[in-house]
């Protein structure tokens, strides 16, 4: 099993860790991990791995059962034995920008109030796919409304419930696609705004900013329709 410090600590960017196996396919099981694995739309993070006497440059993060996986760059030279401690350090520029765009996604699904179908995020953009018959009509008010809750400096906190408080209140989960993971016995839920007065409230094991304002000015691009119910809206960073 792996330590996800990237939970605890989303602005975490190297830690020691140990390799404690490999993967079929030569993916590096570490103990502990400032990496975030592939998962939710989320991509796996990059960066790279030191030990005495080598370096790899790590292209993908991935989950490898309970495990943390890290994927090294193909040809990138020999790696570390398993028992041996390695050095992890992100590309925190990529990972710093898939906070922001995760973020300002949930705040779109604040703006646009609809069941939420997919989504993905990358470095400069992200989009979600809503059960949405119809394009709205006015995307510049969108685009104002979205960056108005971005400017409030709006706190991005994380807590916790039991799976059973989560059934008992099945608004929060937004995403049809992707349900939150359940029977750890409980769940993380990411909020935007206080406590008293949250503007968002959702399951989520992604990696968020400390803050709104941390996100920067954004805009809405394309909004394309993808199937009979569903529109794709696309968010990109300014």
């Amino acid at each position: 099993m792996t330590q996800p410090l990237f939970r605890t600590d989303s602005y975490m960017r190297d830690c020691d860790a140990r390799v404690s196996g490999l993967t079929d396919t030569g993916a590096l099981i570490v103990d502990r991990s400032v990496f975030y694995p592939m998962g939710g739309g989320q991509p796996g993070d990059s960066g790279t791995l030191e030990w005495k006497g080598g370096r790899l440059t790590i292209v993908d993060t991935v989950k490898a059962g309970d495990g943390v996986a890290l994927v090294p760059e193909a040809g990138g030279g020999g790696l570390p034995a398993v028992g041996d401690t390695v050095k992890m350090t992100l590309d925190w520029e990529r990972r710093f920008a898939h906070m922001r765009v995760h973020t300002a996604l949930h705040l779109l699904s604040v703006v646009l109030p609809l069941p939420v179908t997919g989504g993905a995020i990358a470095a400069g953009k992200g989009r979600l796919d809503f059960d949405m018959p119809e394009a709205p009509d006015d995307k510049d008010a969108l685009n104002a409304a979205l960056n108005a809750l971005i400017a409030r400096d709006l706190p991005v906190s994380e807590g916790w419930i039991t799976d059973a408080e989560l059934e008992a209140n099945p608004s929060l989960v937004k995403t049809l696609s992707v349900q939150p993971p359940k029977g750890q016995g409980r769940v993380r839920l990411i909020r935007i705004g206080t406590e008293t007065a949250p503007v968002d409230l959702q399951p989520c094991g992604g990696t968020h900013v400390g803050s709104t304002l941390e996100i920067g000015p954004v805009r809405l691009g394309k909004i394309e329709k993808k199937g009979r119910q569903n529109r794709r809206v696309t968010l990109l960073l300014d």
